[in-house]
């Protein structure tokens, strides 16, 4: 298990920034999304995959994974609501275009959300139908999709996302221990999703709260490495400290959460 770094933690940065912290931690790969300064361009990315990838590829790092929003906002386009179906599938086969020029072999979309009018069984239907149809266009272009349940979404429970799994047969998920753990859930309750694991995120948290320091947390992170260890799983490991007003995760000094959270995988990869 290797690390990366999310791009979207370093707000104030430039993409190449961005990349040249993540050489001189030593990590040498980024996570890459749409948001604040290390932002790709959306739109040029959909309109011409291969030209973004260009950029991308001379930032001199792994690029693991590709964080892509249908929308604007976690409810816009967003994977439960069947009106926005072959617009999205249109985009992502923009999306997987520009994963297979840049590299990059995983991508992660989220689930969607419980729309005016819906259940959350409903939800979990229509974006279970969504992502059948995703899943070849990614399958085709050599891409492994995933998704990450987070809070918000329609997919707030272990047992829902082992349901959704199963109806979507190949589908990989963006876990991270902190969505369930500050919602209540046991460590040990979310573990059995670590098998469907294609990519990991990394950062501490508690009841109540999606992100804390380190040592002010809950989550047991040699416990969780070992789980992920145990369940055969080899991907990248991203550390994912932000500031942003989602879920109030304002607070922390993400530099030192970051070289701290790093220091704690190389520790626990050297004693195993």
């Amino acid at each position: 298990m290797k690390l990366s770094l999310t791009s979207w933690s370093l707000r104030a940065c430039s993409l190449e920034e961005a990349a040249g912290l993540s050489k001189v931690l030593g990590i040498g790969a980024l996570d890459i999304g749409y948001f604040f300064g290390p932002a790709l361009d959306k739109a040029a990315l959909l309109a011409e995959p291969e030209r973004a990838a260009e950029r991308v590829l001379s930032l001199g790092v792994d690029l693991p994974n590709l964080y892509h929003l249908f929308g604007d906002t976690l409810a816009d386009r967003n994977l439960a609501d069947p009106r926005y179906r072959d617009r999205n599938e249109a985009d992502f086969r923009q999306v997987v275009r520009f994963c297979r020029a840049a590299g990059v072999p995983t991508v992660f979309v989220l689930p969607g959300v419980v729309n005016p009018g819906q259940s959350r069984r409903d939800a979990l239907d229509q974006s279970a139908a969504s992502l059948a149809g995703l899943l070849p266009i990614a399958r085709e272009a050599g891409v492994t999709l995933t998704i990450e349940p987070h809070v918000h979404s329609y997919l707030e429970s272990p047992a829902l996302v082992l349901e959704l799994l199963d109806r979507v047969p190949g589908l990989k998920l963006t876990l991270d221990y902190a969505h369930f753990v500050c919602l209540g859930w046991r460590q040990d309750e979310i573990d059995p999703l670590a098998p469907h694991a294609a990519h990991v995120h990394l950062r501490q948290a508690k009841i109540g709260a999606l992100q804390t320091k380190l040592d002010k947390g809950t989550i047991n992170f040699g416990a969780l490495l070992g789980t992920l260890r145990d369940a055969g799983y080899d991907g990248r490991l991203a550390i994912e400290y932000t500031n942003q007003d989602y879920m109030d995760s304002l607070f922390d000094d993400i530099l030192t959460e970051t070289i701290g959270m790093r220091d704690l995988v190389r520790t626990w990869g050297a004693g195993a």
